[in-house]
């Protein structure tokens, strides 16, 4: 089974805002990949996460981040990615079919991040 922690962040998010936001979402889950739109994979605060918690990235494509119902609806984030909640759209995507949200999206501290868990049998 897959579980699946997805992230959204601003270009000014750092680790500590990735940890919190993660902290705030998955702290039972035994995770077994981070998840974030394409355009953000390589960021460094994502990366050095996944290094930390030694987890692949998954780097899910704007038509599949806009593809699952999220049970978040941010109307800015609507408006700029076609989704309610890119951490829960790209934890669901990346989950692969019949994923199911087990932590709705949870905000950073600093607001600069969300992160969102769900599972998936691939």
């Amino acid at each position: 089974m897959q579980v699946i922690a997805g992230f959204g962040f601003r270009g000014s998010a750092g680790l500590d805002s990735l940890r919190d936001a993660l902290h705030r979402t998955a702290q039972s889950h035994r995770l077994t990949a981070l998840a974030t739109p394409a355009d953000k994979a390589e960021a460094a605060c994502l990366r050095a996460l996944a290094n930390d918690l030694n987890l692949p990235v998954i780097a899910v494509t704007a038509e599949n981040l806009n593809q699952p119902k999220t049970a978040s609806h941010s109307p800015r984030v609507q408006q700029l990615r076609k989704t309610g909640s890119v951490a829960e759209a790209a934890a669901l995507s990346a989950a692969g079919t019949g994923a199911r949200l087990i932590s709705t999206r949870q905000v950073s501290h600093d607001r600069t991040a969300t992160c969102a868990v769900a599972e998936g049998g691939t």
